[in-house]
């Protein structure tokens, strides 16, 4: 008699040949081939094995879900989930699944941590992960060109909405990861820029249930000049007259203090600021005036005048008081008539020109150029009642005055 023998797919098949008498045992035989088919046909189970989103249909004698996955080559750590248990009992009929734990890079509430999943996809990490709050993403990881995340962004070539530079695209995930996504997006990423996933916000064109985000980083430094204001000084020069407006030693020339910051930008939101330098860099350079201490000496009293000859005409008129029209006439000569008027060198002030000093010296205050017209004749009559028009040479030679 010939029996032979048919496992399943756990193992290769064997056959075995055994010659038994063609007289003797003949019941005995047909009792151990039938017993036999029955306890095969209770070791053997038809399963169903979903690895990581992989689905088959297996045939098995083995008795624990650990046995299947040693039969099948499957390999499980500490970080991946099995249901049911490795230890559980195997029946037929019985679905085992696996998920590999995959570690990744979260932010949430603007902090960073790395964490492990079993999800098949990013959509379904960011539902595992979503009692972190609702902003939690997923952060790609950068090395050089490469952008990566460890699990497909949409499990099966499920659509994806690419945002980047304003823009949103919606591509499909073709299984080459996040490089594959961004390049069918035409987006090319910076070495340091941020690429992360979201859940989306709002139905998307083609059904996307997550966003990969590109976000642009600039770095660059800033720099501030701010001017640093240089010093009047005053020098005394004992040989000049103290009636003489002062005389510029030296120009005055402000310096310059320079700030530079290292500024990083997110999308064009500052995001950080350092301060790379901080100093003077320009030195101001004082004002140096000099001021005459000198009193200038009394004029000689006027020679005696001659007898005058006996008169045959009436004698000549004193000559007149001046008038408004000879101040409006010395303020047209010195500044064009205009109250505000500052000379080139930055001395001269006013209708009349005042020198700063002169003006204090009447009782004036802040600048000639600030004050009223009727203020400024008014001190411009005092000085030429004290000093005469010698005060102003040039124009009063001009309009006869001297």
């Amino acid at each position: 008699m010939l029996l032979t023998l048919t496992p399943g797919p756990d193992g290769p098949s064997r056959r075995r040949r055994r010659g038994l008498p063609l007289a003797i045992g003949l019941t005995a035989a047909a009792f151990v081939a039938g017993g036999a088919a029955g306890a095969l046909a209770d070791a053997r189970k038809s399963v169903t094995l979903d690895v990581d989103g992989s689905v088959t249909h297996v045939t098995t004698f083995a008795g624990s879900v650990g046995g299947l996955l040693d039969r099948q080559g499957v390999r499980v750590g500490p970080h991946d989930a099995v249901a049911p248990g490795l230890a559980s009992r195997l029946r037929d009929g019985s679905d085992v699944v696996v998920r590999y734990g995959r570690q990744l890079d979260v932010e949430s509430g603007g902090a960073s941590s790395t964490t492990w999943v079993t999800a098949l996809d990013a959509d379904d990490a960011l539902a595992q992960l979503s009692a972190r709050g609702s902003d939690v993403r997923l952060v790609a990881s950068r090395s050089g060109d490469r952008t990566a995340l460890p699990l497909p962004l949409a499990a099966h070539g499920g659509p994806v909405a690419v945002v980047a530079d304003g823009h949103t695209r919606t591509v499909r995930d073709a299984g080459d990861g996040v490089a594959g996504v961004l390049a069918a997006a035409h987006v090319t990423v910076g070495t340091a820029d941020l690429v992360s996933v979201i859940p989306v916000d709002a139905p998307q064109p083609g059904g996307a249930r997550v966003e990969l985000v590109v976000q642009r980083v600039v770095t660059r430094d800033v720099t501030t000049r701010t001017p640093i204001p240089f010093r009047h000084v005053e020098k005394q020069d004992p040989g000049r007259y103290a009636d003489l407006a002062p005389a510029v030693l030296q120009a005055g020339v402000a310096g310059v203090h320079t700030r530079v910051e290292r500024v990083t930008t997110v999308d064009g939101r500052v995001t950080a600021r350092t301060v790379v330098s901080d100093a003077d860099t320009t030195a101001a350079v004082d004002e140096v005036v000099a001021v005459g201490t000198q009193a200038r000496p009394a004029a000689p009293p006027p020679a005696a005048a001659p007898a005058a000859p006996a008169a045959t005409t009436a004698p000549a008129a004193p000559p007149a008081a001046p008038t408004g029209d000879v101040w409006a006439a010395l303020a047209q000569c010195e500044s064009g008539g205009r109250v505000d008027a500052v000379s080139s060198n930055g001395l001269y002030y006013g209708l009349y020109q005042f020198t700063v000093s002169t003006w204090q010296s009447l009782g004036g205050t802040g600048l000639p150029s600030q004050a009223s017209a009727a203020e400024q004749t008014q001190r411009a009559q005092a000085l030429q009642a004290g000093s005469g028009w010698g005060q102003w040479p040039a124009c009063a030679r001009k309009l006869g005055l001297l």
